[in-house]
């Protein structure tokens, strides 16, 4: 044997000794950064970056170990970044840095081929996924407009082969489906040409200081679609746009353990909605500090397809809502519990154990309670509430809403509450004030109907007219 093969394998024995007793503490994973134009993205906003912010998306590793896991942040640096659908995996974080655009194509070929899978950024069975860094995605919605209308505009539609309804068929701007330990935080969502962000059987979502605008006059641009997922914040969130901005629905299975908290809001629809996709149960759901201001709706409860709610506080909410055209759901109603089968074939769902505390409203119509026949509302609580009813636009009133499906839009005297179907109701510490002005229609603070309402107390309950 040579004297320079002795040397090698001397040389080459502490590191196999290494190699053969590894270290028993975890190693310590540090979160990976890679920018986008380090794969080739121009950020131009004219060339598409689809395929470098995918190969950068790509390009993260997926290590992980038994105790700990590492983030990929995938960095947009200033500049508009034009793309078609990108998909997120596991521990993947788009980090848009603030004065950065993600902007969505306006091109059906910018989109998978089924319709249910049309986002400008989709993630879908991942884990520790998320977008953050203070920029913005945009879906250029106003591109997919066919014909600007100051009350509703009329859309594009890309219903080629019948998998969506009529202008319905839009790309959204966000999805997380199938995810957990979603992260959105610190970016600004605007301009969806569907819905904005959507959160499909997720669990544990965080969603928290997000800007959302969507135009005010295109419809089904929803804020925050929260569907079949459980264990979901919104926090410190404000949202602009046409249709309802937070509205928690079931198509497959029950939503639980929702809360929202510190956000601002103002819509043409539903400010907060649960409904009216309803064929699952709702529980435990917290609405706190929100305020809404000049909305069609403000907080409503639409169910039409036979699941039932139950545990629902709505509290600390300041109220403003107002009338627009009949074409959107709502009658400006400050509150709106109803519970109704969609058509002959739906079940009739159940609404109970739902508390409003501390709810300040100024609205031109008022709360409208209606159950069902076979889907009564119960153990309703309306406790220290202040309404103010007056009117200040010129639309119509005198109307209630059921949509969708039910009675559709009666007529009917304007009441402060009115109520039909219901099982136990309490109010206490409630102020109803309301305007004298011959105009404003305004008929009876109460309105029941005859042989539906039982289990009603009042404690403290004044109303009357305020002042000028």
């Amino acid at each position: 044997m040579t004297s320079l093969l002795i040397k090698s394998i001397i040389l080459l024995l502490p590191l196999r000794l290494i190699q053969s007793h590894p270290s028993t503490s975890p190693q310590l994973l540090l979160p990976t950064t890679l920018s986008v134009t380090d794969f080739g993205a121009t950020g131009d906003g004219i060339h598409y970056d689809t395929l470098a912010i995918q190969s950068a998306i790509n390009s993260c590793p997926t290590t992980t170990t038994t105790t700990t896991n590492t983030t990929c942040h995938v960095r947009f640096p200033r500049g508009t970044y034009l793309t078609a659908t990108v998909r997120l995996k596991s521990n993947v974080i788009l980090d848009i840095q603030e004065g950065a655009t993600l902007l969505g194509g306006t091109r059906l070929e910018d989109y998978p081929k089924e319709s249910d899978r049309w986002y400008v950024v989709l993630a879908e069975k991942a884990s520790d996924v998320g977008i953050t860094g203070g920029g913005v995605v945009d879906g250029q919605g106003l591109k997919f407009v066919k014909r600007f209308n100051e009350i509703k505009n009329v859309m594009v539609s890309w219903n080629q082969t019948g998998a969506c309804l009529g202008d319905e068929c839009r790309p959204r701007l966000v999805g997380f489906i199938g995810c957990s330990r979603v992260h959105v935080c610190n970016v600004t969502l605007r301009q969806p040409a569907y819905w904005c962000l959507h959160i499909v059987r997720c669990h544990s979502t965080s969603v928290h200081d997000v800007s959302i605008y969507g135009d005010f006059n295109t419809p089904n641009n929803d804020g925050i679609d929260i569907e079949d997922s459980n264990h979901t914040l919104i926090t410190r969130c404000h949202i602009d746009t046409g249709d309802d901005a937070i509205c928690p629905k079931t198509y497959t299975r029950p939503l639980y353990n929702l809360t929202a908290t510190d956000c601002w809001i103002r819509t043409k629809s539903s400010a907060i909605k649960l409904g009216s996709a309803s064929s699952f149960d709702f529980r435990h759901l917290v609405f706190d500090n929100i305020t809404i201001v000049d909305s069609h709706r403000g907080l409503g409860l639409q169910i039409r397809d036979g699941g039932n709610v139950s545990d629902i506080t709505f509290s600390n909410i300041n109220i403003s809502t107002r009338y627009y055209d009949s074409s959107w759901w709502g009658r400006a109603e400050p509150i709106y519990v109803t519970t109704c089968p969609r058509d002959s074939a739906a079940k009739e769902g159940s609404i109970s154990d739902v508390l409003f505390i501390n709810i300040t409203a100024k609205s031109e119509n008022g709360v409208f309670l209606s159950g069902s026949k076979h889907g009564q509302l119960s153990n309703l609580r309306f406790i220290n509430m202040d309404l103010t009813y007056r009117r200040w636009t010129n639309h119509a009133g005198g109307l209630v809403d059921y949509r969708p499906g039910c009675q559709g839009l009666v007529n009917h005297s304007v009441a402060g509450i009115i109520m039909e179907n219901i099982e136990g109701f309490e109010v206490k510490n409630v102020n109803m004030r309301w305007s004298d002005v011959q105009n404003d229609q305004w008929d009876n603070p109460l309105d029941f109907r005859p042989s539906t309402v039982n289990n009603i107390s009042f404690l403290n309950f004044h109303s009357g007219l305020f002042e000028q």
